[in-house]
Protein backbone atom coordinates (compact mmCIF):
# COMPACT_ATOMS: atom_id res chain seq x y z
CA UNK A 1 0.00 0.00 0.00
CA UNK A 2 1.15 3.63 -0.63
CA UNK A 3 2.07 5.91 2.23
CA UNK A 4 -0.40 8.23 2.83
CA UNK A 5 1.14 10.48 4.49
CA UNK A 6 3.83 10.26 1.13
CA UNK A 7 0.84 10.68 -0.70
CA UNK A 8 -0.58 13.73 1.29
CA UNK A 9 3.08 14.94 0.91
CA UNK A 10 3.22 14.97 -2.91
CA UNK A 11 -0.70 16.24 -3.00
CA UNK A 12 0.27 19.48 -0.68
CA UNK A 13 3.25 20.54 -2.65
CA UNK A 14 1.70 19.89 -5.82
CA UNK A 15 -0.92 22.30 -4.90
CA UNK A 16 1.65 24.63 -3.32
CA UNK A 17 2.96 24.69 -6.96
CA UNK A 18 -0.69 24.97 -8.78
CA UNK A 19 -1.20 28.30 -6.40
CA UNK A 20 2.28 29.60 -6.77
CA UNK A 21 1.89 29.25 -10.87
CA UNK A 22 -1.43 30.62 -10.33
CA UNK A 23 -0.45 33.95 -8.75
CA UNK A 24 2.85 34.34 -9.66
CA UNK A 25 3.51 37.67 -11.97
CA UNK A 26 3.69 36.46 -15.85
CA UNK A 27 6.52 38.62 -16.83
CA UNK A 28 8.67 37.06 -13.84
CA UNK A 29 8.01 34.18 -14.82
CA UNK A 30 8.62 35.35 -18.80
CA UNK A 31 12.65 36.45 -16.80
CA UNK A 32 12.89 32.78 -15.69
CA UNK A 33 12.10 31.63 -19.13
CA UNK A 34 14.89 33.30 -20.91
CA UNK A 35 17.25 33.11 -17.85
CA UNK A 36 16.76 29.19 -18.42
CA UNK A 37 17.26 29.40 -22.45
CA UNK A 38 20.52 31.43 -22.10
CA UNK A 39 21.87 28.96 -19.24
CA UNK A 40 20.89 25.81 -21.43
CA UNK A 41 22.38 27.62 -24.64
CA UNK A 42 25.79 28.83 -22.90
CA UNK A 43 26.09 24.92 -21.42
CA UNK A 44 25.81 23.83 -25.39
CA UNK A 45 28.31 26.47 -26.08
CA UNK A 46 30.86 25.90 -23.27
CA UNK A 47 30.21 22.24 -24.27
CA UNK A 48 31.00 22.39 -28.00
CA UNK A 49 34.14 24.74 -27.25
CA UNK A 50 35.31 21.82 -24.98
CA UNK A 51 35.22 19.08 -28.05
CA UNK A 52 36.26 21.32 -30.55
CA UNK A 53 39.05 22.68 -28.45
CA UNK A 54 40.04 18.71 -27.89
CA UNK A 55 39.96 18.11 -31.81
CA UNK A 56 42.43 21.22 -32.34
CA UNK A 57 44.40 20.01 -29.11
CA UNK A 58 44.91 16.60 -31.71
CA UNK A 59 46.09 18.86 -34.75
CA UNK A 60 48.74 20.66 -32.37
CA UNK A 61 50.23 17.37 -30.94
CA UNK A 62 49.91 15.28 -34.94
CA UNK A 63 51.63 18.37 -36.37
CA UNK A 64 54.54 17.99 -33.38
CA UNK A 65 54.40 14.53 -34.02
CA UNK A 66 55.35 14.70 -37.73
CA UNK A 67 57.80 17.26 -37.51
CA UNK A 68 59.84 14.66 -34.75
CA UNK A 69 59.21 12.23 -37.78
CA UNK A 70 60.71 14.30 -40.04
CA UNK A 71 63.51 15.07 -37.87
CA UNK A 72 64.32 11.51 -36.44
CA UNK A 73 64.20 10.63 -40.36
CA UNK A 74 66.73 12.84 -41.19
CA UNK A 75 68.64 12.68 -38.26
CA UNK A 76 68.66 8.86 -39.53
CA UNK A 77 69.40 9.38 -42.92
CA UNK A 78 72.39 11.53 -41.82
CA UNK A 79 73.62 8.72 -39.20
CA UNK A 80 73.89 6.11 -42.35
CA UNK A 81 75.56 8.20 -44.49
CA UNK A 82 77.77 8.97 -42.12
CA UNK A 83 78.24 5.12 -41.03
CA UNK A 84 78.84 4.55 -44.76
CA UNK A 85 81.43 7.54 -45.31
CA UNK A 86 83.53 5.84 -41.82
CA UNK A 87 83.25 2.18 -43.59
CA UNK A 88 84.41 3.48 -46.32
CA UNK A 89 87.34 5.30 -44.77
CA UNK A 90 88.46 1.91 -42.88
CA UNK A 91 86.88 3.22 -39.17
CA UNK A 92 84.90 0.09 -38.49
CA UNK A 93 84.76 1.00 -34.86
CA UNK A 94 83.16 4.86 -35.79
CA UNK A 95 80.83 3.10 -38.62
CA UNK A 96 79.04 0.52 -35.88
CA UNK A 97 78.60 3.26 -33.78
CA UNK A 98 76.96 5.37 -36.24
CA UNK A 99 74.84 2.45 -37.35
CA UNK A 100 73.80 2.11 -33.56
CA UNK A 101 72.98 5.40 -33.69
CA UNK A 102 70.68 5.43 -36.54
CA UNK A 103 69.02 2.40 -35.66
CA UNK A 104 68.02 3.92 -32.31
CA UNK A 105 67.08 6.72 -34.47
CA UNK A 106 64.88 4.21 -36.65
CA UNK A 107 63.20 2.90 -33.37
CA UNK A 108 62.12 6.41 -32.19
CA UNK A 109 60.98 7.04 -35.54
CA UNK A 110 59.34 4.16 -35.59
CA UNK A 111 57.26 4.71 -32.27
CA UNK A 112 56.98 8.31 -33.30
CA UNK A 113 54.94 6.98 -36.52
CA UNK A 114 52.51 4.80 -34.11
CA UNK A 115 51.30 7.64 -32.52
CA UNK A 116 50.87 9.44 -35.33
CA UNK A 117 48.34 6.99 -36.78
CA UNK A 118 46.73 6.64 -33.25
CA UNK A 119 46.51 10.40 -33.06
CA UNK A 120 45.35 10.76 -36.77
CA UNK A 121 42.32 8.03 -35.88
CA UNK A 122 42.05 10.18 -32.53
CA UNK A 123 41.57 13.08 -34.57
CA UNK A 124 39.17 11.83 -37.31
CA UNK A 125 37.23 11.05 -34.31
CA UNK A 126 37.40 14.62 -32.40
CA UNK A 127 36.77 16.34 -35.73
CA UNK A 128 33.16 14.89 -36.23
CA UNK A 129 32.40 15.76 -32.86
CA UNK A 130 34.00 18.73 -33.19
CA UNK A 131 31.74 19.40 -36.39
CA UNK A 132 28.46 17.90 -34.54
CA UNK A 133 29.35 19.99 -31.77
CA UNK A 134 29.64 23.01 -33.92
CA UNK A 135 25.96 22.33 -36.08
CA UNK A 136 24.38 21.73 -32.53
CA UNK A 137 25.64 24.92 -31.06
CA UNK A 138 24.55 26.79 -34.61
CA UNK A 139 21.22 25.38 -33.56
CA UNK A 140 21.21 26.03 -29.84
CA UNK A 141 22.38 29.81 -31.27
CA UNK A 142 18.55 30.24 -33.49
CA UNK A 143 16.90 28.07 -30.93
CA UNK A 144 17.90 30.80 -28.53
CA UNK A 145 17.05 33.75 -30.96
CA UNK A 146 14.06 32.34 -31.40
CA UNK A 147 12.80 32.09 -28.00
CA UNK A 148 14.00 35.49 -27.11
CA UNK A 149 11.85 36.36 -29.65
CA UNK A 150 8.95 34.69 -28.30
CA UNK A 151 9.91 36.45 -25.42
CA UNK A 152 9.38 39.40 -26.34
CA UNK A 153 5.97 39.16 -27.71
CA UNK A 154 5.08 37.39 -24.55
CA UNK A 155 6.70 40.31 -22.76
CA UNK A 156 4.17 43.19 -24.71
CA UNK A 157 1.12 40.77 -24.60
CA UNK A 158 1.67 40.34 -20.56
CA UNK A 159 1.65 44.07 -20.66
CA UNK A 160 -1.81 44.35 -22.74
CA UNK A 161 -3.02 41.52 -20.48
CA UNK A 162 -2.64 44.23 -17.50
CA UNK A 163 -3.66 47.02 -19.47
CA UNK A 164 -6.85 45.71 -20.30
CA UNK A 165 -7.09 43.77 -16.55
CA UNK A 166 -6.89 47.98 -14.94
CA UNK A 167 -9.35 48.58 -17.73
CA UNK A 168 -11.67 46.24 -16.73
CA UNK A 169 -11.19 46.33 -12.84
CA UNK A 170 -11.92 50.38 -13.92
CA UNK A 171 -15.15 49.49 -15.56
CA UNK A 172 -16.09 47.42 -12.52
CA UNK A 173 -15.51 49.82 -10.06
CA UNK A 174 -17.62 52.67 -12.49
CA UNK A 175 -20.63 49.78 -12.79
CA UNK A 176 -20.53 49.47 -8.92
CA UNK A 177 -20.38 53.06 -8.04
CA UNK A 178 -23.06 53.42 -10.43
CA UNK A 179 -25.39 50.67 -9.89
CA UNK A 180 -25.15 51.80 -6.15
CA UNK A 181 -28.30 53.46 -4.38
CA UNK A 182 -27.45 57.28 -3.37
CA UNK A 183 -26.88 58.17 0.23
CA UNK A 184 -30.41 58.77 1.89
CA UNK A 185 -29.27 61.46 4.45
CA UNK A 186 -27.95 64.00 1.30
CA UNK A 187 -31.07 65.47 -1.47
CA UNK A 188 -30.30 64.86 -4.82
CA UNK A 189 -30.54 67.52 -7.33
CA UNK A 190 -34.01 66.62 -8.19
CA UNK A 191 -35.02 67.44 -4.44
CA UNK A 192 -33.74 70.35 -4.29
CA UNK A 193 -34.76 72.06 -7.83
CA UNK A 194 -38.63 70.76 -6.49
CA UNK A 195 -37.73 72.31 -3.23
CA UNK A 196 -36.64 75.47 -4.83
CA UNK A 197 -39.45 75.95 -7.54
CA UNK A 198 -41.65 75.09 -4.87
CA UNK A 199 -40.57 78.42 -2.82
CA UNK A 200 -40.66 80.43 -5.99
CA UNK A 201 -44.09 79.51 -7.07
CA UNK A 202 -45.29 80.42 -3.64
CA UNK A 203 -43.49 83.50 -3.67
CA UNK A 204 -45.02 84.07 -6.94
CA UNK A 205 -48.38 83.68 -5.51
CA UNK A 206 -47.87 86.03 -2.62
CA UNK A 207 -47.12 88.40 -4.89
CA UNK A 208 -49.85 88.46 -7.09
CA UNK A 209 -51.88 88.29 -4.11
CA UNK A 210 -50.45 91.60 -2.97
CA UNK A 211 -50.96 92.91 -6.17
CA UNK A 212 -54.85 92.48 -6.38
CA UNK A 213 -55.58 93.71 -2.59
CA UNK A 214 -56.32 97.34 -1.50
CA UNK A 215 -53.07 98.15 -0.07
CA UNK A 216 -51.55 97.11 -3.49
CA UNK A 217 -53.88 99.34 -5.63
CA UNK A 218 -52.83 102.29 -3.09
CA UNK A 219 -49.56 101.43 -3.28
CA UNK A 220 -49.94 101.66 -6.91
CA UNK A 221 -51.50 104.78 -6.57
CA UNK A 222 -48.91 106.32 -4.54
CA UNK A 223 -45.94 105.02 -6.70
CA UNK A 224 -47.58 106.92 -9.53
CA UNK A 225 -48.22 109.86 -7.91
CA UNK A 226 -44.69 110.07 -6.68
CA UNK A 227 -43.14 109.61 -10.31
CA UNK A 228 -45.25 112.62 -11.17
CA UNK A 229 -43.76 114.41 -8.65
CA UNK A 230 -40.45 113.79 -9.85
CA UNK A 231 -41.42 114.50 -13.42
CA UNK A 232 -42.86 117.77 -12.96
CA UNK A 233 -39.55 118.12 -10.49
CA UNK A 234 -36.97 117.01 -13.51
CA UNK A 235 -38.76 119.57 -15.69
CA UNK A 236 -38.60 122.58 -13.41
CA UNK A 237 -34.61 122.01 -13.00
CA UNK A 238 -34.34 121.33 -16.94
CA UNK A 239 -35.88 125.42 -16.91
CA UNK A 240 -33.66 126.39 -14.71
CA UNK A 241 -30.81 125.17 -16.92
CA UNK A 242 -32.06 126.45 -19.71
CA UNK A 243 -32.10 129.92 -17.94
CA UNK A 244 -28.77 129.63 -16.43
CA UNK A 245 -27.43 128.98 -20.04
CA UNK A 246 -28.84 132.30 -21.81
CA UNK A 247 -27.75 134.34 -19.09
CA UNK A 248 -24.33 132.96 -19.36
CA UNK A 249 -24.78 133.51 -22.80
CA UNK A 250 -24.94 136.96 -22.83
CA UNK A 251 -22.59 137.91 -20.46
CA UNK A 252 -20.12 135.91 -22.56
CA UNK A 253 -21.28 137.92 -25.62
CA UNK A 254 -21.02 141.33 -23.95
CA UNK A 255 -17.55 140.46 -22.91
CA UNK A 256 -16.11 139.37 -26.14
CA UNK A 257 -17.18 142.54 -27.95
CA UNK A 258 -16.11 145.71 -25.96
CA UNK A 259 -16.81 147.62 -28.60
CA UNK A 260 -20.23 147.15 -28.93
CA UNK A 261 -22.80 150.26 -28.61
CA UNK A 262 -23.94 149.99 -24.85
CA UNK A 263 -27.65 151.03 -24.65
CA UNK A 264 -28.49 154.49 -23.13
CA UNK A 265 -29.48 154.50 -19.41
CA UNK A 266 -32.57 156.82 -18.46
Amino acid sequence: MPNPFSKGWKYLTQSLDAKIDENADPKVQIQQAADEARRRHRAITEQAAAVIGNCRQLEMKLNRLQEDAARLQDNAKSAMMQADAAQAAGDAAKAQQLNQTAELLASQLVSVEQQIDETKQMHAGAKAAAEQAAAQQQQSDARLQEQLGQISELRAQADQAKMQEATAQSIQQMDSITGTDPDASVPTLDQVRDKIEQRYATALGSQELVQDSVQGRMDEVAAASTDMRASSRLEQIRAEMKKGELTSGGSREGRDNPGAEQPESE
